[in-house]
This record gives structure tokens, C-alpha cells and sequence, in this order.
């Protein structure tokens, strides 16, 4: 038993490796807009906020799709979905790249988020068909890793290179991996297993249930809170970094870096205290993170501090809120995450829009106020949930003491 288990580990590892990879880049390829939002703007001649539409289409393309392609493809290869899917990315992301208009630009990044949507439910179905039933949870964690990471070093490293070269340079680089990556998977990722298809009144089922629908619209504003101030990030922080693309690829790797930690910690945390003391308490030190951003625009130091405490915040937000999901009904848990990732990417198409409306009113400094305020409302209805739990409990312990 001892000889068959490493050989069998080091089967599927390098299997699992390509996926995180894979991931790697579809995060990257999400997340680099937002430090290269000026020169892209400047080069296409039109405001910031007009690109950072393009993220709202990224975003509902991938949250329409991801759901369809496994209702309407339940028996396409997993292999030919995956690398399919990365194809996709490097075709879109290289017109993007090249692209001489918004127009063409945004049809680049659409083109895109069609391969995302293809790409990152197999990879994650595949993590857990390649390695046996008791490594499942590692197996996905390990593969998922590679989103987090996106924003970690993908983003800041996209940034900086954007800054010493230009912003079609991070472009073509996630482009070409993501070629190479297609290539790989498709020779060396092959007979996944299928999953048991599922109906489509299965996949809405769980939307009966309000405690699932609070939650899914707190997942909603909470993603939209923390996204819209990192999307527009290089305009809020242009007193603190003077405008310099490089000092803003530190501030994001810090931030990506301060969330990996609390992305990580925070299922201990999770654990030992319950998801509702644990999100709720990030929640709302989120909240006051998002506060504190117009107040110490200036200070480069102080707004670094704050990106710590803010990237922390966010992301230990997430593993109690997909507790809270499964704990709701656990044997419904694959559809309930599923409408997680929809309610995810719906914040993030969200986003663009809140941050747009803020710049014309406010200017840059009002973009974390909006932010907060989202983060607040994603508080309250989580706290909601709750109380729909014991109203709904009640009436039937009403009747077992009558």
C-alpha cells in the first residue's frame, strides 16, 4: 500500500498542477485590468471607466455561462471543455491586446470570459475525479489556490510589468500561457471522469430555500464592495503613489498577499468560532478598511497598512460564508457553490457600474465609500439569514411543546 500511494500522488499532482495553473490565469486575466486601467483608457482614448465595463461583460459573460455550458454540455470530455476553454483565453486575450478600440477590446475580453466559463467548473470537477475520494478536499483546495494566487502575484506582476513596458505586455504573456496551457492539458489531462448530470429544477431547487438566496445576495454586495475599490484602485491611491504604476503593483501584492493569509487562516477561524461570529466580524472590519481609504489617501505608508487589513478582511470573508452555504443544506453543497460562483461573478459585474456612477458624482474618493456601504449591506443580510432560520423554526417548535 505504502509503494502504490506515491506513485499514485504523483500521477495526479502534475494533473492538478496544470489545472491551478490554468486558474492561475483566468484570475490573472480578471484581475490585471484594474492596474492597467489608465493606459488602457489612454491608449484607446476614452475615460477609465468606460474599460472597466469591459469587466461587467467579463463578469456576466462568465456568470451566464459557466451555469449553461454544464446544463446544455453535461457529456463533453472535461479535457475538451478545459482546453477549449483555454484557447479561448488566449484568442480573446490577444485581441484585447491588440485592439485599437473599446469596441474590439471588449469583444476581446468577452471572447475571454466565454473560455473562463468553459474552463473553471471542469477544472474544479476535474480536481476532484483525479485524486482519490479521501485527498478530494485537498485536491480542490490545491487547484482553486491557483485563483487566489492570481490575485496575489498575477495582478501586482501583471502591473508592474505594464508599468516598465507596456499594458499589452502582461496581456500577451497570460495569452501565451494560456496557449501552452491548452496544449498540456489536452495531452496529459485525459479520462476524467463524468459527473452525474444535473436538471435543471435540481440546479434551481436550492433557490427556495431564503436562507441560500441572503446569503447568495451578501456573497453579491460583499464581492461588489471589495471589487469596485480594487478595480479603480489606481485612481484612489493617485495621491499616495503619485500616479506610478509600480508603487501600485506593491499596494496590490500586498493586498493579494495579507488575503491569501486570511484566506487561509480563516477556515481555522471558521472552525473554532462558527462562519457566522467569523464573516461577520471581517465584515465589518472590511467595512471600516473601505472607510479609512479616503481618509489617508495621501500617506503612501498608511494606505499599504490598509491594504493589509483590507485584503485580510475580504478574502477570510469567503470561507465562512461557503461554510455557511453548506451548512444550509449539505447535500445539495456542488449546486449551492455553483450559485456561489454566479452571486460571485454578479458582484464583480456590479462593480464597474457602482464605481462608474461614484466617479461622476464624487471623484475617486467616494469609490471606497461605495464600497463600504455595499460591504454593509452584504453584513446585514447575512445577519438576516439567520433570523429567517428562527422564524422559520418557531411554528414547529410551537407545536412540539403544544
Amino acid at each position: 500500500m505504502t509503494t502504490i500511494e506515491p506513485s499514485y500522488s504523483a500521477r495526479y499532482y502534475p494533473r492538478l498542477a496544470l489545472l491551478a495553473l490554468g486558474l492561475f490565469v483566468v484570475g490573472t486575466n480578471a484581475f490585471v485590468i484594474a492596474g492597467l486601467l489608465p493606459d488602457i483608457a489612454a491608449t484607446l482614448d476614452v475615460r477609465p471607466a468606460d474599460v472597466s465595463y469591459s469587466i461587467t461583460f467579463y463578469a456576466i459573460v462568465v456568470a451566464v455561462a459557466a451555469p449553461a455550458v454544464a446544463i446544455l454540455l453535461p457529456r463533453v470530455s472535461r479535457t475538451t471543455l478545459m482546453a477549449s476553454g483555454l484557447g479561448l483565453i488566449a484568442v480573446g486575450t490577444v485581441i484585447a491586446a491588440a485592439a485599437p478600440t473599446l469596441g474590439i477590446f471588449t469583444v476581446g475580453r468577452i471572447v475571454a470570459a466565454l473560455g473562463g466559463a468553459a474552463l473553471v467548473p471542469a477544472a474544479t470537477a476535474a480536481a476532484a475525479s483525479l485524486a482519490p475520494a479521501v485527498k478530494r478536499g485537498q485536491a480542490i483546495a490545491f487547484v482553486t489556490l491557483g485563483f487566489t494566487l492570481a490575485s496575489a502575484l498575477g495582478s501586482p506582476l501583471g502591473t508592474a510589468l505594464g508599468a516598465a513596458g507596456s499594458w499589452q505586455l502582461p496581456l500577451y504573456i497570460v495569452a501565451a500561457m494560456a496557449a501552452v496551457l491548452g496544449v498540456l492539458v489536452a495531452f496529459f489531462v485525459r479520462r476524467v471522469p463524468l459527473g452525474n448530470p444535473v436538471s435543471i429544477a435540481e440546479r434551481f431547487a436550492p433557490l427556495r430555500d431564503h436562507r441560500i438566496v441572503v446569503v447568495l445576495g451578501a456573497t453579491l454586495f460583499m464581492t461588489a464592495g471589495f471589487n469596485v475599490v480594487y478595480i479603480f484602485s489606481s485612481e484612489i491611491t493617485s495621491g499616495a503613489t503619485n500616479s506610478s504604476g509600480t508603487l501600485l503593483a506593491v499596494l496590490l501584492l500586498i493586498y493579494g498577499l495579507a488575503g491569501t493569509v486570511g484566506n487561509l487562516g480563516s477556515g481555522f477561524l471558521t472552525d473554532r468560532f462558527g462562519n457566522r461570529r467569523t464573516a461577520s466580524a471581517f465584515m465589518i472590519i472590511h467595512f471600516f478598511a473601505l472607510v479609512a481609504l479616503p481618509i489617508i489617501d495621501l500617506n503612501y505608508l498608511a494606505t499599504a497598512i490598509v491594504f493589509a487589513v483590507w485584503g485580510l478582511a475580504a478574502f477570510s470573508a469567503v470561507p465562512p460564508l461557503q461554510h455557511r452555504l453548506i451548512g444550509i443544506d449539505p447535500a445539495a453543497s456542488g449546486i449551492v457553490l455553483s450559485w456561489y460562483t454566479t452571486a460571485m461573478y454578479a458582484g464583480i459585474a456590479l462593480a464597474p457600474l457602482l464605481g462608474g456612477a461614484a466617479l461622476a458624482i464624487g471623484g475617486a474618493q467616494l469609490v471606497p465609500d461605495v464600497g463600504a456601504g455595499a460591504v454593509l449591506i452584504a453584513l446585514v443580510l447575512f445577519q438576516l439569514g439567520y433570523l429567517i432560520r428562527r422564524r422559520s423554526a418557531e411554528p414547529a417548535l410551537a407545536a412540539r411543546v403544544g
